[in-house]
């Protein structure tokens, strides 16, 4: 995951501690929101139309989420309907589906497509929970790095004698806050979504 170029090394100036505050923290949400988006498309043995979100469709030349060309559904706890607006597309979108990551097999009645959600079985749950920390641990660096980043940014308003060497503690003790905080919904979000993926149904 990239957080994006906001800091101090890419030429940002900030004018006060707490300016600096307010840019920390507006990226470490958004790198929890980005991790919550990232876990939507991890599988558990549940259907959820998130499941869908990263697959794309070529349609007509064009790669296009498959949300864009259809209307999505889950009628069951373990199925999935996917029923595409222009019914023209349905073979791409199904074509789509089975060649994901997901393990999926989706089958279609010429309008609409039924994709079952099979139970998971250990081995893939192993996989997915993998997958899953590796997802976790790419956001907990994001978040390390908005505190370097938030860290220099402070450092630099004392260098440059815009702040007392109290504001500069100040700063960093506030910044080391936010990161214990939001580390701590990181982790919470990943071992609920850990846990619905060990869940037996």
């Amino acid at each position: 995951m990239k957080t994006e170029p906001h800091s101090a090394a890419s030429g940002h100036v900030f004018n006060s501690v707490r300016e600096i505050e307010a840019s920390v923290k507006t990226r470490m949400e958004k790198a929890v929101a980005d991790l919550q988006h990232a876990m939507a498309t991890i599988r558990t043995g549940r259907a959820s139309v998130s499941l869908l979100d990263h697959i794309r469709v070529d349609y007509y030349g064009t790669p296009t989420p498959l949300n864009q060309l259809a209307n999505l559904h889950v009628p069951e706890p373990t199925l999935i309907t996917v029923q595409p607006w222009d019914v023209s597309q349905i073979a791409a979108i199904e074509k789509s589906i089975r060649s994901s990551d997901l393990g999926l097999n989706p089958a279609n009645d010429g309008k609409i497509i039924r994709i079952p959600i099979p139970p998971l079985n250990e081995e893939r749950r192993k996989e997915l929970v993998k997958r899953l920390h590796t997802v976790a641990e790419d956001h907990r660096v994001a978040i390390r790095n908005v505190r370097r980043d938030g860290n220099e940014s402070v450092k630099k308003l004392l260098k440059d004698k815009k702040i007392t060497e109290d504001e500069d503690r100040r700063g960093h003790d506030e910044i080391q806050k936010m990161t214990d905080t939001y580390m701590l919904k990181l982790d919470q979000a990943a071992k609920s979504k850990e846990k619905e993926i060990l869940e037996i149904r």
